[in-house]
């Protein structure tokens, strides 16, 4: 039998909740072997970024083809692409290699607050990378960033910005609902013919550094273990769940803390 892979591409967070850490700490958990290509490195904590040192395009291209060359991926996961230059290399690598499942969580904005992404690469999401995506995993302000709309605040109007986003290219949309209001979180997959509400309890902490990131991850993951995508998001929201809900557990940092990605072990 073999080891089901997910490779991560994204950028390094010092402190550990985020970014490749979260996504490696994700695989690890729903066991998944992580591989990882670094975007950028931060200098990051709890409480903010105060420095990005990219890494250049040619070497994130050398990263990709040394894991292809001899791994098994069976799904990939793109966070914080962090530049133009950075996405195109991504994709013209992803396109060589072709993956099977690619999650792109369109990464701009970090927890704290800090904008992680400029204008020509978001331009560079848009038309390079969702489209080759199986599914990407907007919250509700990076949906409306995407579309350059104001952010939705009904069900029919998120539903109607996930099939705008469709249009852009990629099969699948999963816009996440962690930025909304009420008891209960609701995050939102959309396909072509299907909308389907997935929700679960509001759990009040401010713990909750790195959840996008390793939602994203944790549907990779399912993917790479041959789930169907309904079902992998279905798995990954209800192991982001308990990992919110176990955040407290944590005393880290003295900002937004992270969710624990191994709660269903300590």
């Amino acid at each position: 039998m073999s080891t089901p892979v997910a490779l991560t591409i994204a950028g390094s967070d010092s402190s550990g909740g985020a970014g490749i850490q979260a996504d490696l700490k994700t695989f690890a958990a729903l066991s998944v072997y992580g591989a990882s290509v670094l975007t950028a490195l931060t200098a990051q904590n709890t409480t903010g970024v105060t420095g990005v040192h990219l890494v250049p395009p040619d070497f994130v291209s050398a990263q990709i083809d040394a894991v292809f060359a001899d791994l098994a991926v069976g799904a990939v996961k793109i966070g914080m692409v962090a530049q133009a230059p950075i996405a195109g290399a991504i994709s013209d690598s992803l396109g060589r290699w072709r993956p099977a499942h690619i999650v792109l969580d369109p990464v701009m904005v970090a927890t704290s607050g800090a904008r992680l992404l400029p204008e020509d690469a978001i331009e560079a999401l848009r038309s390079r990378l969702i489209p080759q995506a199986s599914l990407i995993t907007p919250n509700l302000p990076e949906a409306a960033a995407l579309l350059g709309e104001p952010i939705a605040d009904t069900d029919e109007a998120i539903a109607a910005q996930g099939r705008r986003l469709l249009a852009l290219g990629c099969p699948a949309v999963l816009i996440k609902g962690g930025h909304g209001q009420g008891a209960e979180s609701t995050d939102y997959l959309i396909t072509s013919g299907t909308s389907i509400a997935l929700t679960a309890p509001r759990v009040a902490t401010r713990n909750t550094h790195g959840t996008g990131c390793s939602l994203s991850s944790a549907v990779a993951a399912g993917l790479a273990k041959g789930e169907e995508l309904e079902t992998a998001v279905r798995n990954a929201k209800a192991f982001i769940s308990g990992a919110i809900a176990a955040a407290d557990r944590f005393t880290v940092g003295h900002g937004h803390g992270p969710v624990h990605h191994l709660h269903r072990f300590y």
